[in-house]
């Protein structure tokens, strides 16, 4: 075990060092999440779909090429708001109470968000879209340490309304849904609102933006819509092939790097019998994915207008791998959905299957649920002027990081602490490291390794050195700083690395609460 803790400590580290800006004030925040999003689907991480704001955040900012969410809503959601893995938050599935205390569905009180964490450091604190962590009105975000809300509690699943049994919510009454509705350019508006109202306070502000697409269903305006028709029409392999040679070119990956061969149930584009619905389906994501950057750059222009852009941090990224939870090509009129209505209407209800998925997740193999690369790694981008060394602007973090590391490093920026107690509750101590050194170009400092877990797939990450598996698979073992797309399984050359990997991950997951899968419901 120790030979790896050294591994992952010298694990991609620059051998330099720049010094960051002084005396720079606790900054705003924005913390902008999609939802089933693929690895490569923006620009700036090679994908076809224009995203110019993104792209120039990136160009200004930096890139993450080893960041990792939890493969899933609700446990992304939950590490990410408190610094833990989801099992320790309470959310070790997703909204469903099992009775144990980590498959509890939503937020416990042994764990704090960031919100409440940055309230003490003079805060205004807000979040648009998607929420997801306790549906009950009495776990809702104003009572954990936000000041504002406009989403939804229970999740999103349409773009244009609500599906039955999901609110729209302001602050913490339920409101109607409005006649003329979009999902991310309400979320934008609202966003947008109460960075004036924190900035008018004279607080630092920290919006938490989660947009509920490009999840299914496909939804967008036809105008949006338009501007991609026709650029899937030759199917998704070579788009995929397209999108890595642009991932090699910008040095995404390191040469030698191999794109994972096609899923074995993506069909052929020959053998498609609807051609032109696939391209539409297709274009419709794109245009999902073009108007969140649009969003993302509405925020960028309020910021610049209240001369806020300077020393606000935003960042970027997807809340797990693109979805193929419906079947090789997708399902058309699901969740009430007319059949009969075309993808990207309001009456429709159709997603894109494993094929769209394995063209989103390029170049990596797996998708939402799992715990390969394709199911966990997100892109990250982070842009922060006044905090991210100007050297480094454009250039890539090659160190692992993951979506507990969101909460140290806010409090780090802020000049706050995380509580041992909070409202008369004993707090889990942190699991993740402050991101902070790396906006200096430092090495991040990770006592262990990264660890995952969700229906039975889970993983562990300790250096280059990677242990996965399915669920009821056997462990797989690779070598991502020579196999990032988990092609040459090594277990059956190096057992003993995957015994000491195992051993890492059985501590870990006996000290998170992690269950056999499925898991048995206590009554």
């Amino acid at each position: 075990m120790k030979n790896l803790l050294r591994l992952f400590s010298c694990l991609l580290i620059p051998c330099w060092v720049i010094s960051v800006k002084a005396d720079v004030p606790a900054p705003n925040i924005v913390l902008i999440m999609v939802d089933d999003m693929g690895f490569s689907d923006i620009g700036c991480y090679g994908g076809e779909i224009e995203t110019p704001h993104l792209d120039a955040l990136a160009e200004n900012g930096l890139r993450f090429t080893h960041f990792y969410n939890a493969g899933r809503c609700c446990p992304t959601r939950a590490a990410l708001l408190t610094g833990l893995y989801q099992h320790e938050a309470g959310i070790g599935h997703m909204s469903s109470d099992y009775g144990h205390p980590s498959y509890l569905g939503y937020l416990h009180d042994r764990c704090v968000t960031i919100a409440e964490a940055l309230k003490p450091a003079g805060y205004f604190t807000a979040i648009t879209g998607k929420w997801h962590v306790g549906s009950d009105p009495d776990r809702w975000p104003l009572e954990r340490g936000f000041d504002r809300f406009y989403g939804t509690p229970q999740g999103g699943g349409h773009h244009y309304r609500n599906l039955p049994g999901r609110d729209l919510v302001l602050n913490d009454e339920v409101i109607p849904m409005p006649e003329q509705w979009y999902s991310t350019t309400a979320f934008t508006d609202y966003g947008i609102q109460f960075i004036e109202e924190g900035v008018a306070a004279e607080q630092p502000v920290f919006l938490y933006l989660a947009y509920t697409a490009p999840h299914w269903a496909l939804h967008a305006p036809d105008e949006e819509i338009a501007k991609f028709r026709g650029r899937y029409s030759n199917g998704w392999q070579p788009l995929r092939e397209a999108r890595f040679q642009r991932q090699l070119k910008m040095g995404l990956f390191p040469e030698g790097t191999k794109l994972s061969p096609k899923d074995a149930k993506m069909p052929e584009w020959s053998e498609v019998k609807d051609q032109d619905e696939m391209d539409l389906r297709m274009a419709t994501h794109a245009a999902m994915v073009y108007l969140v950057d649009e969003g993302v750059g509405r925020v960028v222009a309020k910021l610049d207008e209240l001369g806020q852009l300077e020393n606000t941090l935003i960042l970027f990224l997807t809340d797990n791998g693109a979805s193929a939870e419906s079947g090789a090509t997708g399902f058309t009129g699901n969740r009430g959905g007319d059949p009969e209505a075309r993808t990207g209407t309001p009456d429709s209800y159709n997603s894109f299957g494993i094929a769209g998925a394995n063209l989103c997740d390029t170049p990596f193999r797996k998708f939402k649920m799992f715990t390969h690369e394709g199911g966990i790694a997100t892109p990250l981008v982070a842009h922060w002027p006044a905090g991210i060394a100007s050297e480094l602007n454009g250039t890539f973090v090659t160190q692992p990081g993951h979506v507990i590391d969101f909460l140290p490093t806010f409090l780090d920026l802020a000049g706050g602490s995380y509580p041992e107690e909070f409202e008369g509750n004993e707090i889990t101590p942190v699991s993740g490291i402050s991101l902070k050194p790396a906006f200096s170009g430092e090495r991040l400092d990770r006592p262990e390794g990264l660890f995952f877990e969700h229906q039975g797939n889970a993983a562990v990450r300790i250096g280059d050195w990677k242990l996965v598996r399915s669920h009821k698979q056997p462990w797989e073992l690779y070598n991502l700083g020579a196999d990032r797309t988990e092609l040459n399984d090594l277990a059956g050359t190096h057992p003993e690395r995957v015994e000491e990997l195992k051993a890492a991950w059985q501590v870990w997951a006996d000290r998170a609460g992690v269950l056999p899968w499925p898991i048995q419901k206590k009554n």
